[in-house]
């Protein structure tokens, strides 16, 4: 009976065993099918760019469908899996306060759209480090994202390669069917960007810097596969990448990149024995030697074909670019078969010393140093280089304008973190107030520094927990990369070179603005763990383990929630984009146009850019048809969604529109004087403001109100001082930076201010004052009325200006009696 009932419990144990291994199998396989399409998808969707703009949300919300989609496989999986037995599973808790604090800054966000699609990103980030973490603890899905990684980054490659050497065409029609909407153009839209430099390539992320970033990360990682491969196929394949690679990375143009590039190999090589440290660095300067023989007629060819298609030059181009991979491949393939060996056992002995790991790379060091001199002084080294690449190089110094820029860039965005410490602003603080902070009138919605980004958007508290999380994870990392064989080691150290190269470079650049870089990152962090053999005490892990349904099961729920509110963002996202295409075709019945936007807005209320877009519509309709109900929608939507977005400027500009539009002066004027705390460097602002007090002025003195006249036009007279007073500063900025947008004195301000002198009979004053507005177009009326002042403040004067005068009468004869009636007026 015993042995029976024994029998029965061990089937029902193994049946039990099979179905879980069974579900797992088929999750496995369905997780690793996501992971790969996501790898190929994404970074044809720009790189999955935040810009904060509803123009890049569409991928990012899609992206975050996947994310959840890919949190409820997960939760089904650890139903069957979860327990807490090594240090490393306490990562995937960690990692939950990531988006957990920026869930909190939105509290005290400074955008409320910004810091909710932040939060959103983290959970992307999240659900991708869980997803390889768990799929790498076997072999079989560590080779799936391994190679998956390195098939889609070499596509990546060849798609840039393609587009310099002006095949874009081609290129586009290999991921046309998945890639981000680029129609009319036929072509990746600017995956060769020009800028003051000349062309560079940016492949699919339309920003050469961050191209850079991860051709870094792609140049070192084949390398490694080169001296690590044991198959002659395959170190031949991995091989034959490398020029192409570096190719690429010296067309993208970025000079950070060039600095980079040396302290991420500084921080390989260690990682390496004494022999892989010397054939990695072997064939990482033949690499280069070999790609500079061909880097500037492929650089030139390039160049000439961003003007125009020539089918020679195009298969010139790739002629030398296939020979040239073809020889390193071939050499290194010799190298790693015949040199290798040899190599092994000259550094054997060397090996055991204990600080070996540590010469060659100080050796690396001296040597880069000494090639750094020869690049960065008047040595004839650089001639050897294409010009364009030659000039970036030359000009590599602390007093550029980018370094200045950057410089500033992160004054301010200190200046930020000093107001809002503890939580930060919420995510996407910077673009939504740096220019409340900015030094000078530059453009720039990225910081350039994801550690201070990252700072300014959860604060000291949010700053720390990533800190904590990162230093956890390479402890981790570390620590078992010590007690492993080399074999075991090689298997995940492409993940570290990978997340070393984005995270260092980021320090420079806005690389993790780029979510499909984010995500990159993350999912090199969970495999580098998911091999980990440190045991995990304490008593609380035994309570933990008994309530192994737990955390699964709040994973589900929130996975769930997520996946709902992802579709619905998604959705929202189509109704406005239907709207505007509605709109475009010239369709102007309004409800066509407003049911879409309606339904947008119930899906994602307040979000600017469809509030925007209504409130516009709405004041177009009310211009038109003088109906209240249109303006009091438009106002109700426009204060509602202000409460929300503050520091939007768009928002702000229909505001003050929409005050002057129904005559409230007063309220404009002082909503206006407000905003100017927040865009200091905003000159509209100071036209609106100094002409709004100046017209008060004139209603009071109408009233015979001397003390609010003067009281208003003093106001307009502060306020233009405080505007010269920044213009000054801008003269104290260093002549190798640039002042960023024109902050200068505008017609409008000058016919508002040449007025109030004009009245007070200051004619000489008032003269100066006009001159700002008197060069423009004889067909703008604003030039017109400035130079119709301008001539009777001549005129006052005893003075004239005959050639301007003849000119304007000449365009409108009328001129010469509106003059006259100004030059006798009694104020």
């Amino acid at each position: 009976m015993n042995a029976k009932k024994s029998q029965h419990v061990y089937a029902a144990h193994l049946k039990k065993s099979s179905e879980s291994s069974d579900k797992s199998s088929i999750l496995f396989w369905i997780l690793s099918g996501i992971a790969l399409i996501f790898l190929l998808w994404a970074p044809f969707q720009r790189g999955l760019f935040n810009g904060n703009n509803f123009d890049f949300e569409r991928p990012i919300y899609s992206s975050f469908v996947w994310a959840s989609v890919v949190l409820i496989l997960l939760s089904i999986y650890l139903y069957f899996h979860w327990r807490l037995k090594e240090k490393s599973d306490l990562a995937i808790i960690i990692a939950w306060l990531l988006p957990i604090t920026y869930f909190i800054s939105t509290f005290v966000a400074a955008s409320t759209n910004y810091a909710a699609n932040s939060v959103y990103i983290q959970i992307i980030y999240v659900a991708f480090f869980s997803l390889a973490y768990y799929l790498t603890k076997q072999d079989l899905g560590l080779s799936i994202l391994k190679y998956g990684f390195v098939i889609t980054s070499y596509f990546i490659v060849i798609f840039g390669i393609m587009n310099w050497l002006g095949n874009k065409e081609a290129a586009f029609a290999l991921v046309k069917w998945f890639a981000a909407n680029m129609e009319p153009n036929n072509s990746y839209l600017h995956a060769v960007m020009s800028d003051s430099n000349g062309p560079r390539l940016t492949s699919v992320f339309q920003y050469a810097n961050s191209y850079a970033a991860f051709l870094i990360a792609v140049l070192l990682v084949a390398i490694f596969l080169v001296i690590t491969s044991s198959k002659w196929y395959s170190i031949g394949i991995h091989a034959f990448m490398v020029v192409p690679i570096i190719i690429s990375f010296f067309v993208t143009l970025s000079r950070g990149a060039l600095v980079i590039l040396p302290i991420v190999l500084l921080l390989v090589l260690p990682f390496l024995k004494p022999r892989k440290q010397v054939t990695y660095l072997i064939h990482f300067v033949l690499s280069f030697g070999l790609s500079v023989i061909i880097l500037n007629k492929v650089t030139t060819i390039g160049i000439t074909l961003f003007q125009g298609y020539n089918s020679d030059l195009s298969i010139s181009g790739w002629t030398n670019l296939l020979v040239i991979s073809l020889i390193y491949a071939v050499l290194a393939v010799l190298i790693q078969k015949f040199a290798s060996p040899w190599f092994e056992k000259l550094t054997n002995r060397f090996e055991e010393k204990r600080f070996a790991f540590l010469a060659i790379p100080v050796v690396a060091v001296i040597v880069g140093g000494i090639g750094a001199v020869l690049l960065f002084t008047d040595t004839g080294v650089t001639k050897l280089l294409p010009e364009n690449i030659r000039t970036r190089i030359e000009n590599i110094n602390f007093q550029q304008h980018s370094v200045l820029e950057r410089g500033t860039f992160y004054k301010d965005a200190m200046k930020l973190f000093e107001d809002y410490p503890v939580l930060g602003a919420g995510g996407g603080a910077w673009p939504a107030l740096y220019e409340k902070y900015q030094n000078n009138p530059y453009i720039s919605r990225q910081a350039h520094n994801f550690f201070l980004q990252y700072l300014t958007d959860v604060g000291i508290i949010g700053f720390a927990v990533f800190l904590v999380f990162l230093i956890f994870i390479y402890y981790i990392y570390i620590r078992n990369f010590i007690y492993q064989d080399e074999q075991t080691r090689n298997k995940r150290f492409i993940f570290y070179i990978v997340s070393i190269s984005l995270l260092v470079h980021s320090s420079l650049d806005f690389d993790m603005s780029f979510v499909y870089l984010g995500m990159l990152l993350f999912l090199s962090l969970g495999i580098m763990i998911s091999n980990d053999t440190m045991e995990l005490g304490g008593r609380w892990k035994e309570v933990l383990n008994s309530k192994k349904w737990a955390y699964p099961s709040v994973i589900l729920l929130v996975s769930m929630l997520l996946f709902f509110i992802s579709v619905k963002m998604l959705s929202a996202d189509s109704q406005f984009n239907q709207s505007r295409a509605i709109a475009a075709s010239g369709n102007n019945n309004l409800n066509d146009i407003l049911t879409p936007l309606d339904n947008a807005l119930s899906q994602h209320p307040n979000h600017p850019d469809y509030v925007y877009q209504k409130v516009s519509i709405l004041f177009q309709v009310y211009s038109q048809t003088k109906d209240d109900k249109y303006f009091t929608e438009a106002t109700a939507l426009l204060d509602q969604a202000l409460q929300k977005e503050p520091f939007n400027f768009q928002l702000v500009d229909r505001k003050i529109y929409s005050l002057i539009l129904k005559d409230k002066a007063e309220e404009a004027l002082q909503f206006t004087k407000d905003k100017l705390n927040s865009f200091p460097w905003k000159v509209y602002l100071y036209e609106v403001a100094i002409s709004l007090s100046t017209d008060l002025g004139h209603k009071a003195r109408e009233s015979n109100n001397i003390a609010q006249q003067d009281q208003y036009w003093n106001q307009a007279f502060e306020l233009y001082n405080q505007f010269e007073v920044r213009k000054k500063s801008l003269a104290l900025l260093p002549k190798e930076q640039g002042q960023g947008q024109e902050f200068s004195e505008t017609g409008k301000m000058g016919l508002a201010l040449g007025q109030i002198q004009f009245v007070k009979g200051k004619y000489d004053a008032a003269e100066a004052m006009f001159r700002f507005g008197i060069g423009g177009s004889l067909d703008d009326p604003a030039t017109r009325q400035n130079i119709r002042w301008y001539l009777a403040s001549l005129q006052k004067q005893g003075k004239t200006d005959q050639a301007l005068f003849d000119k304007l009468v000449t365009k409108e004869p009328n001129e010469r009696q509106e003059i006259q009636n100004l030059v006798n007026a009694k104020f």
